[in-house]
């Protein structure tokens, strides 16, 4: 399981909030390569976790992607831990 650090000024950059004018958060990118890419290879499916992330400004680990990926390719459950920082 991995662990995403992401400051509490940027929460929504990972999980969808409505009273955000923030529009691509990481929550969403995830759950549509779930819906894409399931059965897919692993490596074919980190460079685009880790193009999501970019886009939403998110410092993963280096093992991150690669755990994502993996999880989504054979459908099994995935959960981060998060940690927000106050900066």
């Amino acid at each position: 399981m991995g662990e995403i650090t992401v400051s509490a000024q940027r929460l929504d950059h990972l999980l969808h909030d409505p009273a955000s004018t923030y529009g691509a958060p990481y929550q969403q990118a995830y759950a549509d390569l779930v819906e894409t890419h399931r059965g897919q290879p692993v490596a074919e499916i980190v460079p685009l976790l880790r193009a999501a992330a970019d886009a939403a400004l998110l410092g993963f680990t280096g093992t991150d992607p690669a755990e994502q990926a993996e999880a989504i390719s054979t459908g099994a459950r995935y959960e981060p831990r998060v940690r927000v920082t106050g900066s």
